[in-house]
């Protein structure tokens, strides 16, 4: 069952063909001449055999068609790498049989470094074996709980992106079918060292485009729904630099944004490659008309995204397990001190 709700889309049902046409323009200009990145959020198998599910496969071999054409720098990984209790260590089999030989053996992915953040499934396990892992593995980059990430934009500008770990910040949730809110953390001080961290990089910070990655969504209309304490923490952050939300937990794919005066906020939740959810009881739980796309099929595998940034805008599409262009969307420079 496909659910879609859609005020600005553009690309509604565009066939594979249709999107390799529309970006042929900007892979022989744009791209040796722009930041490429690819995004994924829930996309950590099972925890026994086959360790996949097919919608993980479908991803995975379409982020491959992406990365061979395009050439992203980076992947983001948001969450939930390892279902249901991450890994017991470094040595884990699930590093092997879930991202390795589902991920890392398509062509075009096996050189693209992925940067990680931890969800509420990993941290039911080892978030340290995840880290450590990081030394065995070309392309796994987790080097903390928290981060940031930095990429020049050719021909003028920056892009930030503080990936940060939301169950540090605001504790973990119980099983996935009470679909329950974080119980609040376990250690405050972690949290408020964490929260700290995320004021004083945003505050300093004078990229052109500034993002926020997290697993936990602040708003979703989804099964989970808006997360309050990220509502309570980040938002007001997000508002006052004018950065875009990144997140997963939800199974499915989501636009929302706040337009007022002044304020132009966008959040995507990307969450749909492993997984299909088709609720959206949380709808009426969001602010009204915010919600700008809404999207799960489960025989169409799933999905994720890809961004395209150069100096003037960026070009942010999601992407299904079957090739298809569903949606995208244009985001601009924010306007903050640094840039008045």
């Amino acid at each position: 069952m496909i659910h879609q709700r859609s005020h600005d889309i553009k690309m509604a049902a565009v066939s594979w063909f249709g999107f390799v046409t529309a970006f042929s323009i900007i892979a022989t200009c744009q791209a040796v001449d722009s930041v490429r990145l690819m995004i994924l959020g829930d996309w950590g198998g099972l925890p026994s055999f086959p360790y996949h599910t097919a919608i993980e496969v479908g991803v995975a071999k379409q982020m491959s068609t992406v990365a061979k054409k395009f050439g992203p720098q980076a992947i983001l990984a948001l969450g939930d790498n390892f279902y249901f209790d991450g890994v017991k260590n470094s040595d884990d089999k699930r590093f092997e049989e879930t991202f390795e030989k589902v991920f890392a053996v398509q062509p075009g992915l096996d050189s693209i470094p992925w940067n990680l953040v931890a969800g509420n499934h990993d941290h039911n396990g080892n978030v340290t074996g995840q880290i450590e892992y990081t030394k065995r593995s070309k392309i796994w980059r987790f080097p903390n709980y928290y981060y940031s990430l930095s990429y020049n934009i050719p021909g003028g500008g920056v892009v930030q992106i503080l990936m940060i770990d939301t169950v540090l910040l605001c504790g973990n949730t119980g099983d996935d079918f009470l679909h329950d809110q974080p119980h609040g953390p376990v250690d405050l001080d972690k949290a408020d060292d964490q929260l700290a961290w995320i004021t004083q990089s945003m505050k300093n910070s004078s990229a052109d485009y500034l993002f926020v990655a997290g697993h936990f969504p602040v708003y979703s209309i989804a099964e989970h729904g808006p997360t309050k304490c990220l509502i309570d923490k980040v938002l007001p952050l997000l508002q006052q630099y004018n950065a875009v939300y990144l997140s997963g937990h939800d199974h499915n794919l989501q636009h929302l944004q706040i337009t007022k005066p002044g304020l132009n906020l966008n959040f995507f939740v990307i969450g749909a490659a492993n997984f299909a959810d088709n609720s959206n009881s949380h709808a009426k739980d969001v602010p009204s008309g915010s919600s700008k796309f809404f999207w799960v099929k489960e025989s169409d595998f799933g999905g994720f995204a890809y961004m395209e940034i150069v100096k003037q805008n960026t070009t942010f599409t999601f992407i299904n397990g079957k090739g298809n262009t569903l949606y995208q969307k244009m985001l601009f420079p924010r306007r903050t001190p640094h840039h008045s």
